[in-house]
């Protein structure tokens, strides 16, 4: 489990690379809690709160990304 803090060092590639590995983990952390097999019950909350962390910080980050858009904008326009 990553904290926000380690997962805004990481750039864009693996950041997506981190969230599809906690999804396919979400994925079958969810499987084995059908089937019975699941004894850490507590990991499918980790692993959903790690998937929010991320798509947070991927969301912020393109919210940088359109806000710096219109300013260069502008300042070519000068």
């Amino acid at each position: 489990m990553a904290n926000a803090a380690e997962l805004r060092d990481l750039d864009d590639a693996e950041l997506l690379t981190r969230y599809a590995e906690a999804k396919e983990e979400l994925f079958n952390l969810r499987f084995q809690l059908a089937t019975g097999q699941l004894d850490a019950t507590s990991r499918v909350g980790q692993v959903k709160k790690d998937i929010a962390r991320i798509t947070t910080i991927v969301r912020e980050r393109e919210i940088e990304a359109a806000e710096a858009q219109p300013e260069q904008a502008q300042e070519g326009d000068s």
